[in-house]
C-alpha cells in the first residue's frame, strides 16, 4: 500500500538521521543495538539506547496472531457452546434468568429471606435489612450445626500465607514463580475444602446460584460439596477472572510511549492520569497502561524508584475506587448486590487521596531528588525529548469502553434500562469474551509485542483466586453466624481492620470477609442499606480495602506486576519491608489524618 510505504520510507530516514546525530555506523547497527526490551534502559549511558522503545515495526497491524490462536479457538467454542445452550430446545442462559426473576418477584425475598442473592440474581433491595446470621443460623441450626468447624479457616489461611510469604523464602522463591506450582497449592487447599463438605459438615449450605437455596445436611454430602463449588467458581470466579482477564487483555494492545523531559510536574501528571484511568479500565489497565511511558521518561534519571512507589499507591491502588470495575475488592462487592454506581459516592476521598499523594510526590520530587540528580542526567534529559505517541487506539479503547457497558447494563436481575428485558444469565461474560477475540483479531500483534505482552500475570491471578474462591466459603459462613460477635460497630473499625488485613493478605477476600461481617450487623434506623450492610460501613470497607492495598506489594495483583517491570528495567526497587518503610511512612499517616481528623466517612 502507498500509505504504508511512505510511512517505512519516512522510518528509514529517520534512522538514518538520527544514526548521523550519535555516530553511528548503519541503520542496521542501530537496530541491533535496539533490543525491544526495556531491560538495559537505565544502565546504558549512550543516545541510542534510547532508540529501543522507537523501533518497533507498527505496520504488520494485522498480521496473524499465531500465539493467540489458541485462545481465540477458545474463546470461540465458548462462544459457540454459549449460543448452542441458548437456543430454543435447551434455552439454559433463558431459564436461569427466568429463575431469578422468579426469585427476585417472591414475597418472601423482602420480607423472610437473610440472604442476598450473588451472581446471577443481583436482585436485593436496597431497604432489605440483610441480617443474614438470623435466617442462616436458623436454616442451618435446624439441621444440625450452625456453621463449619472453626479450623476449616485453616486452609484459607494457608492459601494466603502461602502467597504472602513463599516468595519472600529463598528456597521457594523461584519454585513459587511458575503459575503450576502455584495452582498445585491452590487446588490441594481447595480440595481439601470441599472434601471437608463431602464427608464431614454436619449443617446446612445457603446457596447462592443461580438463586437462593438451601441445602440439609440429609440431602447428602455430594450435594453439600456442590453447593459450595457452586457459590465459589460460578457465582463469583467466572465474573470475576473473565472481567480482570478482559481488562487485562485489551489494555495489553494500547501502548503510550514517548520520553518527555522527566520533571517533577511531569511525573505528577502522568501519575495523576493513571489514578483518574484506574477506576475505568481498572487499577491492572491503568497500571500497564502508563508504566512503560513512566520508565522511558525517567530513563535519565538516576533516582526513579520513589517515583514506582507513588505510582504504584496511586495508579495500582487509591485510584481505582470510582467503579466496580476498577477494584477488584468493589467488583466482588457488585457481585454481591452492590449498584455498579454506587462506588462513584466515594468519589470525595477518592479525590482527596490521591490528591494528596500527587501533591506530597510532586514536593518531594521537587525540593528533593530532583535536585540531587547529576548535571549531565538532566542534561540528558532535556536535551533527549521523544514525543509522545499512543498506538492500538483502535479498536481497543472502544473495547474497553464495551468491557464498561457490559459490566453496567448485563446484569441478569436488572433490567436493561427502558426496557424489561433481562439479560440472559453469563450474557455479560461471553460479551466481554467476545470484545477479548475482537481486541487479539482486529488490534495489531506488533503493540503488543512492543509491550512484551503475555498472560503470566492474568494466569497467576486466575490460579490463585480458584482457590482462594473456594477456601473462603467456610470463613464466610462461619462470619454468617458469628461476625455480629466480634465487637466491629463504628466505620473506624472496620476501615482499619479491613485495610490492615488488606495490607498484609489480598484485598479482594478480605473485601468479602468484611463485607460479609457487616452484613450480619444490618442497618441501624437513619443509615441506608446497600446490599444488605449499612452505607457508612460500605464506605469504610471499601476505602479500607482499595487505600490500603497499597501497603505492601502483595495487598493488590498490580503492586507486584508494577515492580517487577521496573526492576527489568534497571531500577533496584526496596524489597518487601524495604517499601514498607515508603507506605508506613507517607500513606499510614495520610489513612490517620483523614480517618481521624477529617473523618470523610458519611455519618
Amino acid at each position: 500500500m502507498p500509505v504504508l510505504g511512505l510511512i517505512s520510507r519516512g522510518k528509514s530516514v529517520f534512522l538514518r538521521a538520527i544514526e548521523k546525530a550519535v555516530g553511528g555506523d548503519s541503520v542496521g547497527d542501530c537496530q541491533a543495538f535496539c533490543p525491544l526490551a526495556v531491560g538495559d534502559a537505565y544502565h546504558n549511558s549512550t543516545t541510542v539506547r534510547k532508540l529501543r522503545f522507537d523501533h518497533v515495526d507498527m505496520d504488520d497491524s494485522h498480521a496473524s496472531h499465531g500465539s493467540d490462536k489458541p485462545l481465540l479457538i477458545v474463546i470461540v467454542v465458548v462462544l459457540v457452546a454459549y449460543a448452542i445452550s441458548a437456543l430454543p430446545f435447551a434455552g439454559l442462559p433463558q431459564k436461569g434468568t427466568a429463575m431469578v426473576k422468579e426469585s427476585l418477584a417472591e414475597p418472601h425475598h423482602d420480607e423472610n429471606s437473610r440472604e442476598h442473592p450473588r451472581e446471577g440474581t443481583h436482585g436485593p433491595e436496597e431497604g432489605d435489612s440483610g441480617h443474614k446470621a438470623a435466617g442462616l443460623a436458623e436454616a442451618e441450626a435446624a439441621d444440625g450445626k450452625p456453621h463449619p468447624d472453626f479450623w476449616m479457616v485453616i486452609p484459607f489461611v494457608l492459601l494466603l500465607g502461602a502467597i504472602a510469604v513463599l516468595p519472600l523464602i529463598p528456597a521457594t522463591e523461584h519454585w513459587w514463580e511458575d503459575n503450576l506450582h502455584r495452582f498445585y497449592v491452590a487446588a490441594i487447599l481447595g480440595v481439601f475444602t470441599l472434601l471437608y463438605y463431602l464427608f464431614l459438615h454436619e449443617g446446612a449450605i445457603v446457596g447462592h446460584w443461580p438463586v437462593h437455596h438451601e441445602i440439609s445436611h440429609e440431602q447428602g454430602g455430594h450435594l453439600l460439596a456442590w453447593t459450595v463449588l457452586a457459590n465459589a467458581i460460578l457465582g463469583e470466579y467466572i465474573p470475576f477472572i473473565i472481567l480482570l482477564f478482559s481488562l487485562y487483555t485489551i489494555s495489553g494492545g494500547i501502548r503510550i510511549e514517548g520520553d518527555l523531559r522527566a520533571h517533577p510536574l511531569t511525573n505528577s501528571v502522568i501519575i495523576a492520569i493513571g489514578g483518574l484511568l484506574a477506576s475505568f479500565v481498572g487499577t491492572t489497565g491503568a497500571a500497564m497502561l502508563l508504566i512503560r511511558l513512566l520508565l522511558e521518561t525517567n530513563s535519565e534519571r538516576r533516582n526513579v524508584k520513589h517515583t514506582v512507589i507513588f505510582f504504584i499507591f496511586v495508579v495500582c491502588n487509591c485510584g481505582g475506587c470510582l467503579l466496580p470495575i476498577g477494584d477488584p475488592p468493589l467488583f466482588l462487592g457488585y457481585l454481591r448486590g452492590v449498584p455498579f454506581l454506587w462506588t462513584f459516592a466515594l468519589w470525595p476521598q477518592w479525590l482527596l487521596v490521591n490528591v494528596c499523594l500527587v501533591g506530597i510526590y510532586f514536593l518531594w520530587d521537587h525540593f528533593w531528588f530532583y535536585p540531587h540528580e547529576e548535571e549531565i542526567d538532566i542534561a540528558r534529559d532535556e536535551t533527549r525529548v521523544r514525543g509522545l505517541k499512543i498506538s492500538g487506539v483502535w479498536p481497543n479503547a472502544l473495547l474497553l469502553v464495551g468491557v464498561i457497558f457490559s459490566v453496567a447494563l448485563l446484569d441478569p436481575g436488572k433490567p436493561l434500562p427502558g426496557t424489561d428485558w433481562h439479560p440472559w444469565m453469563y450474557l455479560r461474560e461471553i460479551a466481554q469474551l467476545g470484545l477479548v477475540a475482537l481486541s487479539l483479531i482486529i488490534g495489531s500483534r506488533a503493540v503488543r509485542r512492543a509491550n512484551h505482552f503475555d498472560y503470566h500475570a492474568i494466569i497467576e491471578v486466575a490460579v490463585l483466586f480458584f482457590g482462594i474462591f473456594v477456601c473462603m466459603q467456610p470463613p464466610l459462613q462461619i462470619l454468617a453466624v458469628k461476625g455480629s460477635e466480634l465487637g466491629l460497630t463504628t466505620p473506624m473499625h472496620f476501615f482499619w481492620l479491613t485495610g490492615s488485613l488488606s495490607a498484609v493478605l489480598d484485598n479482594a477476600p478480605t473485601y468479602v470477609v468484611f463485607f460479609e461481617t457487616a452484613r450480619t450487623l444490618g442497618a441501624p434506623d437513619g443509615i441506608n442499606s446497600i446490599a444488605g450492610v449499612a452505607e457508612n460501613l460500605l464506605v469504610a470497607i471499601s476505602l479500607g480495602a482499595v487505600f490500603m492495598g497499597a501497603m505492601t506489594y502483595i495487598g493488590n495483583g498490580p503492586n507486584f506486576m508494577v515492580k517487577a517491570i521496573a526492576e527489568k528495567s534497571g531500577i533496584k526497587m526496596p524489597s518487601f519491608f524495604g517499601y514498607m518503610l515508603y507506605s508506613c511512612g507517607i500513606l499510614l499517616p495520610l489513612l490517620i489524618a483523614i480517618t481521624c481528623v477529617l473523618w470523610v466517612f458519611r455519618p
